[in-house]
């Protein structure tokens, strides 16, 4: 059997300001385990890669790193010239110039050209050639045209990025090609490759635009950036706003005073910049109840969004104008809200969740799910766990600070506590139950990434998450004859309507139901 070995690319790219070294390679436990090794090690959730300092030491190391497992290609991060269409050897060609009128100049291999008087610069002074020795050219105006298709300014061919922005919403990015160059852009967020135009593009933000800019100014390239005005008008300027006007510092202020979750100050933090930005040209204590209706119906409409999300973005607008510019017998709290969605979640059955977890060979990867099954917590409460929020003797998990900032218990399996004891004597955590690299709290990114990929192994192809083994552990609970007062004390619900949604899920009693069908001869 041929030992095949894996591929990783060393990519240059400017993170948050840092110069840094994206380290791709498909999805592969074992190189991750390595990777995370490194130090200055960081996984980029927009990049969807691990990343590293830009400097020799440190792709040095990363090369050390995957010694005997992986060959790591450096060629990209030490290239310090543009990438040609191809390598082709080049050799001097001889170039005909012809006029308008027919008269040929002279045959030439220097710079400069001369055709009844006019001078024109020869494309370069050394020309690829393939099949043909030599190509006709003309003179037309002031460039050069082969075969009646215009060229590049000669002083400028091969050497020109061209990006068009437009209406402030889409950038449009044409440049020479080069696979370098390929793999750098398809690590930029949500990058479309257009055939037909042969072109690339990207939803236009301050920080795509300075990126693009960065990577090929290291390359010696000319940018060209031209705006653009499209023709349709069904959004008007409305459509066309950026997040450049800053929150005020109070929102974010109160938020933290009131002690809200870090989760929950990003989201509100999110939802509140792309409302005041919406409104540009306005006060914030000027908008009046009308424009926060104007703005959700476009939200509905034209962004396509949730009644989730739509319900963030209200209590992120209302909290404003109520908690920290103390308007409360204003409109804003007569905002509409949509319809509670009644969606039953998606549950494992015990045999679907028996083959995730067999499927998984990981010890630490395979405990960490096992902890999230076996005391049915949400994937924040599994990173924020300690070594002391196991309690062997009472066979419980603490769950502390969890949602609503509250504590709680949770069952600690038999089984569980046996995997446990094994994960901590090969692995020993130091403060952190489940501790990610450098001893840092462990990623939701990785949790989710173990999941789906146990999952794919395991056959398993419903559509799920994390918090599916949290629905699963209510439901078998309750299939298994727990007591629904108790499940609620075990998830942490503060309402038993919450819990009430498993009720309609069990299969309890259900299997002595008979479809009436079943009565009919047929």
């Amino acid at each position: 059997m041929v030992n095949v070995m894996k591929s990783i690319q060393l990519i240059p790219l400017e993170h948050k300001g840092e110069k840094r070294m994206l380290v791709k390679f498909p999805y592969d436990l074992e190189l991750i385990a390595i990777v995370k090794k490194v130090a200055d090690a960081k996984w980029s959730q927009t990049h969807k890669s691990w990343h590293v300092a830009d400097t020799p030491e440190k792709i040095k190391e990363v090369v050390n790193a995957f010694k005997g497992l992986a060959n790591v290609d450096t060629s990209i991060a030490n290239e310090k010239i543009p990438f040609l269409r191809d390598r082709t050897p080049v050799k001097k060609a001889e170039v005909k110039v012809e006029t308008g009128n027919g008269r040929q100049g002279e045959t030439v291999n220097g710079n400069q050209l001369s055709v009844n008087g006019v001078k024109e610069k020869v494309i370069s002074k050394q020309l690829a050639v393939g099949k043909e020795e030599s190509s006709k050219f003309k003179v037309s105006g002031s460039k050069l045209e082969k075969e009646g298709q215009p060229l590049f300014d000669p002083e400028r061919k091969g050497r020109v990025v061209m990006m068009e922005i437009v209406d402030e919403k889409k950038i449009i990015l044409r440049f020479p090609f080069a696979r370098a160059h390929v793999a750098k852009v398809k690590t930029l967020p949500y990058y479309q490759w257009h055939k037909e135009g042969r072109y690339w593009t990207f939803p236009y933000t301050a920080n795509i635009k300075s990126e693009i800019e960065n990577y090929f100014s290291r390359f010696g390239f000319e940018i060209e950036c031209s705006f653009k005005k499209s023709k349709t008008k069904e959004l008007k300027e409305k459509k066309n706003y950026t997040n450049d006007r800053k929150i005020p510092k109070e929102y974010l202020e109160i938020l933290t005073l009131k002690r809200y979750s870090e989760k929950t100050i990003n989201t509100y933090r999110k939802a509140f910049i792309d409302f005041i930005n919406y409104f540009k040209t306005k006060d914030l204590d000027t908008i009046t109840g009308d424009d926060i209706k104007d703005y959700l119906l476009y939200m509905i409409e034209k962004r396509k969004i949730s009644a989730s999300l739509q319900h963030i973005i209200i209590n992120a607008i209302k909290f404003y104008y109520e908690k920290v510019l103390k308007l409360d017998k204003l409109p804003y709290i007569t905002i509409e809200r949509p319809f509670k969605e009644k969606t039953l979640p998606a549950v494992l059955s015990e045999e679907e969740v028996q083959k995730i977890i067999s499927a998984i060979d990981n010890l630490k990867h395979k405990t960490l799910i096992l902890t999230i099954y076996s005391a049915g917590l949400r994937i924040s409460e599994l990173i924020n766990l300690k070594l002391a929020d196991i309690d062997s003797k009472r066979k419980i998990v603490i769950i502390k600070e969890a949602k609503g900032k509250k504590d709680r218990y949770s069952l600690l399996s038999e089984k569980l506590l046996l995997y446990l004891r094994r994960y901590y004597k090969e692995y020993k955590p130091q403060k952190w139950l489940f501790e990610g690299q450098n001893g840092e709290q462990y990623s939701d990114s990785s949790i989710y990434n173990i999941l789906y990929t146990a999952c794919n192994k395991a056959g398993i192809n419903k559509k799920i998450s994390v918090h599916t083994l949290r629905h699963s552990f209510a439901t078998h609970l309750l299939e298994r004859g727990a007591d629904l007062r108790y499940i609620q004390e075990l998830l942490g619900h503060g309402s038993s309507k919450t819990t009430e949604i498993y009720t309609h899920i069990t299969r309890k009693g259900m299997e002595q139901v008979k479809s009436p069908l079943d009565n009919l001869d047929i």
